[in-house]
């Protein structure tokens, strides 16, 4: 029996760590009915058996309580490793506050508990906690830091901009030796998200090891965030691309308007074989789309073999955002009709573009039906980016009594009462020249919004359009005296560009 427990033991750790093809919601159950047969046969609830079981929870989050209870009655949770997977699988399954009460409970804390702590507060948006456990993990003296610690803070350090704090942690890096590929590319990561891209190209030169394309992939994001669209192009050409690559260039192409290197991008995509990638054919969708030539978008649309909802939305959102809302209802209704055999439901996301079409092409009774068939039909409740589509193609139609009326309704609802649901109420009552309800909006957005510029100008323009021009100049006093000023508009073109990848 003791032969065969052990067996057992580690078929559990094989089904639930080392599958290939790598761990899917089957194979975690195959390594959770392996632990519940073991259990049941009497094996031994040693420490290390409870690893693998809890990477096959986080598969399964509500068994990973009941995987914590057996811990603690078999007193594993006092053992660093099994306490340090269990804070993962928290961590994993957004419950943060039982991860950080597993981190408070372990009476031993080696490098990879702390590791596992900051790495869960960055995951949850806490960058600056994740910095406080950091320097309490140096305070603590017993754990030296590894890669894995200084790639973790300095992902907090992107977040807070703590350039001087990245800054030393570099010196860290430097000082210890360490040129990995993956520091490096945390550096690069780290350096353009502080605006830094300089520095992080300087990381990238100064690399003595062999680069790979994960480490190129940062340098060419770095550059697209920063605006630095010429040397992205350029970093490019420097390496054969995968799917992430291929990403980043048509994100590079969308943000520079540039069509002709979107096109070569789109060539590269099919020549490496990558145009059964629904993922990059959606972004082809989206690059030709924002770059202005819809048909070749829609031929790359009709193209994909599993079209899922970021397909149909984003063709949808393409023709709403070149005012031809005819079209993307059309397209809407065929894939409502398609929904029973393709499997794939609108969203939020879709009902949004779809409002947002119509109220460019004013389908007024389109956009009421897409609304009201939200919930009725589909059980989504209109957030308030939909009330302000809606509210915008009511006021521009002059159904200013229903879009008011269903802003009143609204007031019932606070949560849905956003400064963008007022400026299309404001917009609404600009176009139907109705002062009376525009000053209550007008009151309203400043209480919600006091110190955008971009409300005082609104509110100004509104004045204006009504004859009230002591009311426009009164806001524009108000704008300068409380320092606000309105951003410059600015608009784009694209540059011959010639560039080999």
């Amino acid at each position: 029996m003791k032969r065969s427990r052990s067996v057992i033991s580690r078929l559990v750790a094989h089904a639930a760590l080392t599958p290939s093809p790598p761990p899917t919601d089957a194979s975690h159950l195959d390594a959770l009915h392996l632990f519940r047969r073991a259990h049941r046969l009497g094996a031994p609830l040693a420490a290390d058996a409870f690893p693998p079981l809890l990477s096959a929870c986080r598969s399964f989050p509500s068994l990973g309580r009941q995987a914590h209870a057996l811990m603690v009655k078999s007193a594993a949770d006092l053992h660093p490793v099994p306490a340090t997977a269990l804070l993962d699988v928290y961590s994993r399954c957004g419950l943060l506050r039982y991860a950080l009460d597993v981190f408070d409970g372990m009476s031993v804390r080696d490098s990879i508990a702390w590791n596992a702590l900051i790495s869960c507060l960055v995951r949850h948006g806490l960058p600056a906690d994740a910095i406080s456990a950091f320097r309490a993990m140096a305070v603590d003296g017993g754990s030296p830091f590894t890669g894995v610690t200084l790639c973790s803070v300095l992902k907090a350090c992107a977040s807070l901009r703590a350039a001087r704090l990245g800054k030393q942690i570099h010196s860290r890096v430097i000082g210890d030796g360490n040129d990995s590929l993956v520091t490096a590319t945390a550096l690069i990561d780290f350096y353009s998200g502080c605006g830094m891209i300089q520095e992080a190209f300087d990381v990238f030169n100064r690399l003595k090891r062999e680069k790979d394309v994960a480490i190129y992939n940062a340098l060419i994001s770095a550059c697209i965030q920063n605006r630095r669209f010429k040397e992205a192009f350029s970093v490019l050409g420097l390496v054969r691309p995968n799917e992430i690559t291929l990403t980043c260039a048509l994100s590079a192409c969308s943000e520079c308007l540039s069509l002709s290197y979107g096109r070569q991008v789109h060539c590269v995509m099919v020549r490496h074989g990558f145009d059964s990638d629904t993922a990059l054919c959606n972004a082809i969708v989206d690059m030709y789309a924002k770059c202005g030539d819809l048909t070749a978008g829609r031929i790359s649309f009709e193209q994909i073999h599993r079209k899922n909802v970021v397909s149909w939305t984003t063709m949808v959102a393409a023709y709403g955002s070149h005012g031809r809302g005819v079209e993307a209802w059309k397209l809407f209704k065929r894939m409502q009709e398609e929904e029973i055999s393709s499997h794939v439901s609108p969203n939020a996301v879709t009902f949004l573009s779809v409002l947002s079409a119509c109220g460019h092409s004013g389908l007024v009774d389109e956009g009421r039906e897409c609304f009201f068939a939200m919930q009725s039909k589909h059980g989504i409740d209109p957030g308030p980016e939909h009330y302000a589509c809606f509210i915008y193609l009511l006021g521009r139609a002059g159904r200013i009594e229903e879009a008011w009326k269903l802003y009143c309704d609204l007031i019932l609802n606070p949560g849905n009462l956003t400064s963008a649901v007022c400026i299309a109420m404001l917009n609404a009552c600009k176009a139907n020249m109705d002062l009376a309800r525009g000053e209550l909006m007008a009151r309203h957005l400043l209480s919600l919004d006091p110190d955008n510029p971009g409300s005082y100008v609104l509110l100004s323009n509104f004045y204006a359009a009504c004859g009230q021009w002591e009311g426009a100049e009164y806001l524009r006093r108000m704008m300068k005296d409380r320092g606000l000023k309105k951003e410059a508009g600015n608009s784009q073109f694209e540059l011959p560009v010639a560039i080999e990848i």
